[in-house]
């Protein structure tokens, strides 16, 4: 297991965990984020997940992502917390995850959020708290993310 001064630091946004996968990893369904919020499951039973982490967990990319599979967020969480491998969480969640998930839809907006002319203000308040304000290659939240969590240097 990793030490946890190597998986988390401390930065503008608060604790920053370097270990979660990125919004950009597709679970084997299609999904983009779902591997990640998975992650952030793990972590959030197993007392893991920093305050930073918690006050948007549930919401944001999650949140969208349960609003899109037409879910509740703690029935993905009860999946998990219920399972004993991943391979059982993923049965579990393909009995959840009922007809066409509509992973391309879901996927595109997963990469253009922050686009927008509306989310574009946030997108760039996020980026000048990030000290990157002048970094032209983040357009979107998920690339924010990547940046702050060192996926993107």
């Amino acid at each position: 297991m990793k030490n946890k001064e190597k998986i988390i630091k401390n930065g503008p946004t608060g604790s920053t965990m370097l270990d979660l996968p990125s919004p950009y990893e597709a679970h084997s369904n299609g999904l983009l984020h779902l591997p990640r919020f998975i992650a952030k499951i793990k972590k959030f039973l197993n007392g893991d997940l920093p305050e930073s982490y918690r006050r948007n967990f549930t919401k944001g990319f999650d949140g969208f992502l349960c609003l899109h599979l037409g879910v509740d967020a703690n029935d993905i969480i009860e999946c998990v917390k219920n399972s004993k491998s991943d391979h059982e969480i993923n049965i579990k969640l393909d009995s959840l995850f009922t007809g066409d998930l509509k992973a391309s839809t879901w996927n595109r907006k997963v990469v253009q959020m922050g686009m927008s002319d509306l989310a574009r203000e946030k997108l760039n308040e996020v980026k000048n708290n990030l000290n990157a304000k002048d970094r032209d290659d983040l357009l979107s939240f998920a690339d924010i993310i990547d940046f702050d969590e060192e996926k993107i240097t």
